[in-house]
């Protein structure tokens, strides 16, 4: 094997001329003299459209681009920078083979950083790269952008799940979408709101969201709105974990008032006892929440106390656990399961369940059809608490674009590999 050609696979380039190699051994860095060959593609175009284009001037002089480590020694690449007449953008420095325009690494080593960040922890990939972590942000969504050109994200999806998660303090929330069928995110995007959403729909194109005929969602009333006017013909499933989640908050109001009624009309008399009450009842939530299947003795104990001293606080969990049994029930038991919990908590006197009786009659047909056709917002939940992980590792982004990149790298089906393996 000829030097040049050993050269160029330790660097990791192609279609590069290798003209030296240059060792400074006070700063430990190896320093290979590199140019395009003379019929690359890159030669003699614009770095940012590669379109042809006629020579500009020579730029600022010769530049660096970091390469992959050789062992322990630091490696860059050093070349001529020229500059071309873009039509479309004027003058532009000349693209190059071996890394992208307005970058300082070369694609090995982006590539390689893409990996180690979907798979280390922050402190792994700046120690062993030798960055910062912003520049692994910076990193990542260039990455992510060359994937996403080479990919249709959008292509086939039928079934999409959409929901919103905080990534930031200050109520700050990412809106996801994710495709029911491969598990996949799709799309992803600061904000939780109408003009968020249609922003995924402009994406998407007309076109291809009138070929979405299932979408599940919470009951919000900004993602309803925008599935009706962009997805006519898709079927609106409401998310039974939330719905059940809102009869669970209905309880937990109840169980409060509940509390603070005993904590605060006591006399001086029956103050120990009623101390003693409301220590109780605040001691009482887990056993509230918890499916009756998963209780311990302990929490048996303190529900059956429950029903014995506040008839209705135990009213509403019975509430509470009709209304989860009616998603486990099939369609055709579902509905009038549905419709008498309905009356029932129209009845109850109890103002929590009957504003959630009103809600839930909004939200009816969409409860229905997501008993129907079988659709949770379950694959939303486990990709939103994959980027909480993300969210974590991420800490110190500059920008929620590149959270987003690396979630995307992450979940999006096309994970990153590392240079040389395919």
């Amino acid at each position: 094997m000829q030097n040049a050609t050993l050269w160029r696979a330790l660097l990791g380039v192609e279609k590069t001329v290798v003209e030296d190699i240059e060792f400074d051994e006070d700063e430990e860095l190896l320093v290979a003299h590199v140019r395009p060959r003379a019929r690359a593609r890159a030669r003699g175009r614009c770095g940012r459209c590669e379109r042809r284009a006629p020579a500009y001037d020579r730029g600022e002089g010769r530049r660096r681009w970091r390469a992959l480590d050789l062992g322990t020694v630091r490696v860059v690449l050093e070349a001529e920078a020229p500059r071309v007449r873009c039509p479309e953008h004027g003058p532009t420095v000349a693209a190059v083979p071996w890394a992208r325009h307005g970058t300082g690494h070369t694609y090995v080593f982006d590539e390689q950083v893409a990996w180690l960040a979907t798979q280390c922890s922050k402190t792994a990939v700046t120690e062993l790269m030798r960055i910062a972590w912003r520049t692994v942000g910076a990193i990542i969504t260039r990455v992510w952008a060359d994937v996403e050109a080479l990919h249709d994200r959008f292509a086939d999806l039928r079934r999409l799940g959409i929901d919103e998660i905080s990534y930031k303090r200050g109520h700050r929330y990412l809106t996801v979408v994710v495709d029911h069928d491969t598990g996949r995110l799709v799309w992803a995007a600061p904000g939780r709101n109408k003009a968020t959403l249609e922003g995924f729909f402009d994406a998407l194109g007309p076109e291809r969201s009138v070929q979405i005929t299932h979408i599940s969602a919470d009951g919000a009333d900004w993602i309803s709105t925008v599935v009706a006017e962009k997805c006519p013909n898709a079927v609106r499933c409401a998310d039974p974990f939330h719905v059940v989640r809102w009869a669970t908050d209905a309880l937990d109001e109840v169980r409060r008032q509940a509390w603070n009624e005993s904590r605060g009309a006591v006399t001086q008399r029956r103050a120990g006892r009623a101390s003693g009450h409301a220590k109780a009842l605040k001691g009482a939530r887990y056993a509230l929440w918890k499916n009756p299947e998963n209780l311990t003795s302990r929490q048996q104990a303190k529900l059956a106390w429950v029903a014995k001293t506040d008839p209705r606080l135990h009213r509403a969990y019975l509430l509470k656990e009709g209304l989860r049994l009616v998603f486990q029930l099939p369609h055709s038991e579902a509905k009038e399961a549905l419709d008498i919990w309905i009356g029932w908590a129209r009845r109850c006197r109890i103002p929590a369940f009957i504003d959630l009786q009103r809600r839930i009659v909004k939200h009816r047909a969409a409860i229905l059809a997501a008993i129907e056709h079988g659709l949770s917002n379950g694959r939303i939940e486990s990709v939103n608490t994959k980027i909480r992980l993300i969210t974590r590792i991420a800490f110190g982004f500059r920008s929620p674009e590149a959270l987003i990149a690396l979630a995307m790298l992450n979940l999006g089906g096309h994970r990153p590999v590392l240079p040389g393996r395919k």
